[in-house]
C-alpha cells in the first residue's frame, strides 16, 4: 500500500534521541534478560572524563601535642575493672590466723631480747663503775700516808724512808686483796706462765733451772696476772751466761 509507513518511520524520534534500541533489535524470545545498571550505580564516564586527573583528596587534619595531652588524662582516669575477690576457704583463714600469732609471739621476743641486752649492757657498766670505786677506795689510805711521810721528809729524814718502806708494805697488801699478790719470790723454779726470762746466769750458788734473780717483781696468781715477773734463770756453771 502506498500510504502506509514502514516501523522505521513511524517510531517517535524522542525515543531514538534517548538511544533506545529500534522496533525489532531488542532480544529474541525465550531469550534471559539482560542485566542492566545497578541501582545507584555511577553512569559510565565519558572518554574526556576518564582521561580527566581526579581531583586531591583534602589533607587530613593534624593532632597538636596539646590535643594529645588533654586526651591522655581522660583515659587514665577511666576506673580499671578489678576483679571480684575470690571468697576465702576456712583453711586459708585458719592458716592465715596462724600466721599472725607466730609474727606477734615473734615479734615480742624480739623485744625482750632487745631489753635484756640493754639491761646487760647497763649492768656491766653499773659492775665496772663498783669495782672501779672499790679498788679506789683501796688505794686511799696508801695515798693518805705518802702524805704524812712528805710532811716529815724534812724534820726526820731517817723517818721518811721507814715511813716509805711500810707505805709500799701496804700497796702490796692492797694489790693481794684484789686478787694480785706479788710475785718476787727468788730461787724458786722458773715457771712460763709466771716469769719471764730475760737472760741466765751460771751461778754456783742457785740450782740450775731457778729464779737467780728478780729485776721486777710480777703481780697476779692462777693465771690472772697483771704482769708477769722478770726474771733472770740460773744455769749449770760449766755452761756460758748471757
Amino acid at each position: 500500500m502506498a500510504g502506509h509507513h514502514g516501523p522505521d518511520r513511524d517510531a517517535d524520534p524522542r525515543a531514538r534521541a534517548q538511544g533506545a534500541p529500534p522496533p525489532g533489535t531488542g532480544p529474541p524470545e525465550g531469550a534471559p534478560p539482560q542485566a542492566g545498571p545497578e541501582p545507584g550505580a555511577a553512569p559510565h564516564a565519558a572518554p574526556e572524563e576518564r582521561d580527566r586527573p581526579a581531583p586531591p583528596s583534602p589533607p587530613e587534619p593534624e593532632v597538636t601535642e596539646a590535643e594529645i595531652l588533654e586526651a591522655e588524662p581522660e583515659e587514665a582516669d577511666a576506673p580499671l575493672a578489678r576483679p571480684e575477690p575470690a571468697e576465702e576457704s576456712p583453711l586459708v583463714a585458719e592458716l592465715d590466723a596462724k600466721v599472725a600469732a607466730l609474727e606477734d609471739r615473734w615479734l615480742r621476743a624480739v623485744a625482750d631480747l632487745d631489753n635484756l641486752r640493754k639491761r646487760m649492757l647497763r649492768d656491766m657498766e653499773r659492775v665496772r663503775a663498783e669495782e672501779r670505786a672499790r679498788v679506789a677506795a683501796e688505794f686511799l689510805p696508801v695515798i693518805d700516808n705518802l702524805d704524812r711521810a712528805l710532811e716529815h721528809a724534812d724534820a726526820e729524814p731517817a723517818a721518811v724512808a721507814e715511813g716509805v718502806r711500810a707505805i709500799r708494805a701496804q700497796a702490796i697488801d692492797v694489790m693481794a686483796r684484789l686478787g694480785f699478790p706479788r710475785q718476787d719470790d727468788e730461787g724458786a723454779p722458773f715457771d712460763p706462765t709466771r716469769h719471764e726470762a730475760v737472760g741466765t746466769v751460771a751461778d754456783p750458788a742457785a740450782k740450775p733451772g731457778t729464779v737467780a734473780k728478780v729485776l721486777r717483781p710480777g703481780y697476779g696468781e692462777d693465771g690472772r696476772f697483771l704482769r708477769p715477773a722478770m726474771v733472770v734463770v740460773a744455769t749449770d756453771p760449766g755452761q756460758d751466761g748471757t
